[in-house]
């Protein structure tokens, strides 16, 4: 992806957390960048699959993201940098084929309308979450 593509993205994403909601131009610009792990992302905050996790009393946080297969495996991700899942490595990483992967999208997509589920954890326990990794 360019990055021109990359400002254009960036661009909608804050355009979108500053009124909390999108319109169909930005839905189809999105969508156009990012194509099916868009559509898959949006599926995911359709059914609440997003909780934002932050550690109290530092209000550092995390996403943790609810995966489409059957068994609904949980990714730990940082919308912008990192997910635990599979294609965030294969695909993002060792391919550099895309940008991101549907659960970083979804997580961008949450946090950006405010549709997460918000959980408030202490900070050993999100150290202890974040440890894991």
């Amino acid at each position: 992806m360019s990055s021109i593509s990359l400002l254009v993205a960036e661009t909608i994403w804050t355009e979108i957390q500053l009124t909390h909601s999108v319109t169909d131009d930005q839905l189809s610009t999105l969508h156009m960048l990012f194509g099916k792990n868009f559509e898959r992302a949006t599926r995911i905050v359709d059914q609440g699959g997003v909780k934002k996790i932050s550690g109290q009393p530092s209000g550092r946080s995390i996403f943790q993201v609810i995966g489409e297969s059957r068994r609904k495996e949980e990714y730990m991700c940082f919308p912008e940098h990192y997910c635990a899942c599979y294609s965030f490595f294969y695909d993002i990483v060792n391919r550099g084929e895309q940008l991101c992967c549907k659960h970083q999208l979804a997580a961008r997509v949450a946090d950006s309308l405010g549709t997460y589920v918000d959980v408030k954890v202490s900070d050993d326990q999100l150290a202890h979450l974040l440890a894991k990794l």
